[in-house]
């Protein structure tokens, strides 16, 4: 993708990607018959890259005995910014998103079906260690599609480094808004003492 970002989808050749590979042309065309196809086999390049690094930093995150909500936001950042630095400083920014869209919709489906089935994982296997439940009758799918609907507006593309903390923000708020208040309780609800119940009635008939 580094040729592409340089350059731009039309501008990029194969010459300057076997000059960057430091091989022939001849070996670069043995592996991609097209610009095209070589093109297709970044995207996918970088989607796994994204994917890989939601893993583990999710991982890494858990094992750290962080929060359901917090789990989730590392690996939305973690994905985010692995693609925001590996597209760092392009000026072809919606050359590319076009292309991609294009020539590779297929694969940024396969992607995001990808986060979700890792995202409904987590949210069940957290659920399950740590005690917790969704509210309302919601399912680890439903979160996992409402947290994907609400960053997919924000095309990775065009986010800078400095969002990050945005789209992290909005994560744990959908997931603190989907989990069941875990001390929510009888308790919560006890009556007053007798002597306070007391003064209350003699408040009211007094008036």
């Amino acid at each position: 993708m580094e040729i592409f970002a340089r350059y731009g989808y039309r501008r990029a050749s194969m010459d300057q990607v076997a000059e960057a590979a430091g091989l022939t042309r001849q070996a670069v065309y043995h592996h991609f018959q097209s610009k095209e196809a070589l093109f297709r086999a970044a995207v996918e390049a970088l989607h796994d890259g994204a994917l890989e690094a939601a893993v583990a930093a999710g991982a890494a995150a858990e094992h750290a005995g962080q929060s359901l909500a917090d789990v989730l936001a590392v690996q939305v950042d973690a994905k985010t910014r692995y693609v925001i630095e590996c597209m760092d400083e392009t000026a072809h920014m919606e050359e590319l998103l076009s292309q991609r869209q294009l020539q590779a919709g297929d694969l940024n489906q396969r992607v995001h079906e990808q986060l979700i089935a890792l995202e409904v994982a987590t949210i069940e296997r957290m659920l399950k260690q740590q005690g917790l439940a969704l509210r309302d009758g919601l399912t680890a799918l439903d979160l996992a599609k409402s947290i994907q609907f609400a960053i997919r507006g924000d095309n990775e593309l065009k986010l800078d480094l400095a969002m990050l903390d945005e789209v992290a923000r909005v994560v744990r708020l959908i997931v603190l808004g989907a989990l069941e208040p875990k001390n929510l309780t009888s308790r919560s609800f006890k009556k007053p003492p007798a002597s306070q119940q007391a003064g209350s009635r003699k408040s009211r008939s007094s008036r």
